[in-house]
């Protein structure tokens, strides 16, 4: 039998501001990707998110990003790598406090928006990102985009790793997503976004955007919990996987 992690972008409530329904997806997912507040998040909500998830038997990974609250996270913005080891090393240490205040412990580290895209393609930035996992806890899983520069980085430096694919985002022919903004870059129908993960895990390929498929690995499937059906999406897609013969677990070492 197959096996697969279903993860998701969680906690980027911000104040009185409300964004996802992380309580209606939480029972649907295996990893919660907790906002540091630098993209989203405050620290009461990383509070919250940290209990919920422990609460499913979620597994907790701090989702470092640029510091953009403005911007959700999604500007590129000019840093070096020193910059990005600090960012990362900060982010991370703000999310362990929490987990450890509850009794429990981070697990993983994925970067968001920007910053994910970023390291997916510039070895420096993913190196940063990679060092600083390493210089804070060299058991915790490296989450990247499948194939890219950030995994890549982090296997050089003896980390554990996991591959990442998206079900509802269109693919490029050099396994980039597409860009956000571009007609077709988001998988709307829940069907179809199903489909995509279904093929991804028991096939190892998905369909680019300009035809044609693509072989691609994948440890870790992204559900992403700012969409409006966040919570319906995260039941199909486990339900989907699960009726494909595949075990939704997540890459936590024992």
């Amino acid at each position: 039998m197959n096996r697969i992690d279903l993860n998701c972008d969680m906690g980027e409530s911000f104040g009185a501001w409300r964004m996802g329904d992380d309580a209606g997806v939480m029972p649907w997912i295996t990893s919660a990707n907790i906002a540091c507040g630098f993209h989203a998040g405050d620290f009461s909500t990383m509070h919250k998110t940290v209990l919920l998830a422990k609460q499913h038997g979620v597994a907790i990974g701090a989702h470092v990003s640029l510091q953009d609250l403005q911007g959700f996270g999604r500007r590129k913005m000019k840093v070096s790598p020193n910059e990005i080891h600090a960012m990362t090393l900060y982010q991370i240490g703000a999310l362990a406090a929490f987990a450890r205040a509850a009794d429990t412990r981070v697990v993983h580290v994925k970067p968001h928006g920007a910053l994910y895209n970023m390291a997916a393609k510039d070895a420096k930035l993913a190196d940063a990102i990679a060092r600083a996992v390493r210089d804070f806890d060299a058991k915790l899983i490296l989450v990247g985009l499948a194939g890219s520069e950030l995994p890549k980085a982090g296997a050089a430096l003896g980390l554990s790793i996991a591959h990442e694919a998206f079900a509802d985002r269109s693919y490029e022919a050099d396994g980039s997503l597409t860009p956000r903004g571009t007609q077709g870059a988001v998988i709307e129908d829940v069907a179809v976004a199903v489909a995509q993960a279904v093929k991804i895990a028991t096939q190892g390929n998905v369909d680019m955007r300009s035809g044609g498929t693509l072989a691609l690995r994948a440890d870790t499937i992204c559900v992403h919990g700012d969409r409006p059906d966040a919570a319906r999406f995260a039941q199909a897609l486990h339900e989907g996987l699960e009726a494909a013969g595949i075990a939704i677990a997540n890459n936590a070492r024992v």
